[in-house]
């Protein structure tokens, strides 16, 4: 690829860094084992579509602007912080129903279409109201870009579909994965009201350490 370097070291890295987890990876896994391998998937497609807003954002300088700027950076970092407390306690007071079954009813097709798109767009404004993923784009892929490049902010959003391309694939794998367990391990099922609680508390906790999070520009 023209203007890349290294790109299987960048290739193994971001694959590795989707595996870690987070945030986006406790909000997939935790929709999967609710709902099943679909919501789950619907959840990881939220996530990367939130992605590559960070991405364009980063490649039309305006994540560098914002990181630049404390108050910008501190009005996404409130509201990202709001948003995950905010999921974190949906979770806390929701009644579990443990894993979904399919059922050919319309009306329950009705309902799960708009349950979708509620894991969808909540995946989404999870995500974009991150300003860490936004400063994590802006120190990662830049390290990859060949000195020089005429078109950086063209390589740069090359990369950035590559890195969501391959961490979609990644997240998916999550959401399968979790969504196994649901069914066929049973202590998953009846501990699912649990799972939940817990879901809960490790959002409240992300939500609470990104509010306390401090501004990398400020240092």
């Amino acid at each position: 690829m023209g203007g890349v370097e290294n790109l299987g070291l960048f290739i193994a890295a971001g694959i590795l860094l989707n595996l870690t987890p987070g945030p986006d990876v406790l909000y997939i896994v935790t929709h999967a084992l609710r709902r099943g391998a679909r919501a789950g998937m619907v959840a990881a497609l939220g996530i990367t579509a939130g992605c590559f807003v960070h991405i364009a954002a980063a490649a039309l300088g305006v994540s560098a602007l914002m990181a630049a700027s404390s108050t910008a950076f501190s009005v996404l970092k409130w509201a990202g912080a709001a948003y995950l407390v905010y999921v974190g306690v949906r979770l806390l007071t929701s009644k579990s129903t443990g894993f979904a079954i399919d059922s050919g009813a319309i009306d329950a097709r009705s309902v799960r279409a708009k349950g979708l798109r509620a894991i969808f767009f909540q995946g989404f404004w999870t995500n974009v109201l991150n300003p860490k993923v936004a400063l994590f784009f802006l120190a990662f892929v830049p390290q990859f870009i060949t000195p020089g490049v005429e078109n950086k902010a063209g390589v740069f959003l090359l990369l950035g579909l590559l890195f969501n391309l391959n961490g979609l694939w990644v997240n998916i794998g999550w959401a399968l994965t979790a969504a196994w367990l649901a069914r066929r391990v049973h202590a998953v099922q009846r501990g699912m009201f649990w799972l939940d609680r817990a879901a809960g508390v490790l959002f409240i906790g992300f939500g609470l350490k990104l509010a306390l999070s401090d501004n990398p520009s400020d240092h």
